[in-house]
């Protein structure tokens, strides 16, 4: 770095060789300059060292300001875009996720009615959901497989709504699964943006545009017409669903409100969930159905269906752990209006499998209740944005 000094001519006095008061080095009120060898100097300096005070404005630097008067360098540096190559493997990877996203809630779907139909213990079987993931991840943090999160008891404090909430939801969608097809449950679920809308209006006093307001009607008009016309309807199951619904809603709502400014991953994020719902559902399961019925329950089923049932019953922890998962690592990557529309998507692919795959006897008129619905959630994802 070059360095001008403007100044006017310098008469150096006495007066010179003491500081000013209120200035020093830090501020350039004097500098002593380096000794002179006294054979290049006049006699009338070889006795006292020379001092420079400061005079008029404070001396000015200027960056890459030489004694040419060259001035400084405008070097603009424009960043490369993004390459085609890395958009299209970023297409890639989210048209990743979701297919497999939707393919482990299928398998999930089927292998937890199959267990739910031979094994009529919806606690017992959403408890072991909850432990298998948690034990999938206690393992993965275990082997580094994993990074371990990085979490404080403010994190724990603001996750416990959340998991009060995922908890009944993830029960209430079990025990309708055990009493209705699942055609149906998932019909009842994709009525879950009118809850948000609802809850978000009336107890949080947002407000929404008038699309939206629109778009709950063939929702809500689709739902009532495929509960009316459902053939094998029952009041439990169909109330399942509604709670879940509810409960769902309650845990975005909390989670939103509460996670702000956490840095823990989505994958963490849910196994973390996992973890604090299984604490808080097991001592319930309990007091619902009891070891005692578990045990009679499963030496009945292990009868009836041999040693299938235990594959059963590990297929459906794990698909469940690991759909989810998948579906939170999916947030980090793609914005919530995509999730939005992939989680819509996702429903039709459970519906359409699970009727074929168990045969579920369907009308024509329920099926166009369930197809207004699921264009009403179509409709609700575009309109909210």
């Amino acid at each position: 770095m070059a360095c001008s000094i403007k100044h006017s001519p310098l008469s150096i006095t006495p007066s010179n060789f003491i500081p000013k008061r209120g200035y020093n080095n830090s501020n350039l009120g004097f500098l002593q300059l380096p000794s002179i060898p006294k054979t290049k100097i006049n006699k009338k300096w070889d006795k006292k060292p020379l001092y420079i005070s400061r005079i008029g404005k404070p001396l000015i630097c200027k960056a890459y300001e030489a004694a040419d008067k060259s001035q400084p360098l405008d070097v603009n540096i424009e960043l490369p875009k993004q390459s085609k190559d890395v958009v299209s493997a970023q297409k890639v990877k989210i048209s990743i996720y979701f297919a497999t996203w939707w393919a482990l809630n299928v398998v999930f779907n089927i292998y937890n009615k199959k267990v739910l139909n031979a094994y009529p213990f919806p606690w017992l079987t959403s408890t072991l959901s909850l432990a298998t993931g948690s034990l999938i991840m206690l393992i993965s943090w275990a082997t580094r497989i994993a990074e371990f999160p990085k979490t404080d008891l403010e994190f724990w404090k603001t996750l416990f709504p959340v998991a009060v909430a995922h908890t009944i939801g993830h029960v209430a969608a079990t025990v309708s699964m055990s009493k209705v097809a699942v055609s149906f449950t998932h019909i009842i679920k994709s009525g879950e943006p009118a809850f948000s809308v609802l809850v978000s209006r009336f107890l949080l006093g947002e407000t929404f545009p008038l699309p939206v307001y629109l778009s709950l009607v063939p929702i809500i008009g689709g739902c009532a017409l495929s509960a009316a016309t459902e053939l094998n309807f029952n009041m439990t199951g169909f109330m399942g669903a509604m709670i879940s619904n509810l409960a769902f809603v309650f845990r975005n709502i909390f989670s939103k409100k509460g996670m702000k400014g956490k840095s823990v991953s989505g994958m963490n994020y849910y196994a973390c969930l996992s973890i604090m719902s299984l604490l808080i559902l097991t001592p319930f399961a309990i007091a619902m159905e009891g070891p005692q019925m578990w045990a009679l329950g499963w030496q009945n089923a292990v009868s009836q269906i041999g040693p299938n049932f235990v594959w059963w019953v590990a297929a459906q922890s794990i698909f469940y752990h690991l759909y989810n998962q998948v579906s939170y690592m999916s947030l980090d990557e793609i914005s919530p209006l995509t999730f939005s529309i992939g989680n819509t998507m996702k429903r039709i692919s459970v519906i359409v499998s699970s009727i074929i795959i168990f045969q579920t006897p369907v009308r024509p008129v329920n099926a166009l209740g369930a197809a207004i619905a699921i264009l009403g959630t179509f409709i609700y994802s575009q309109s909210k944005q």
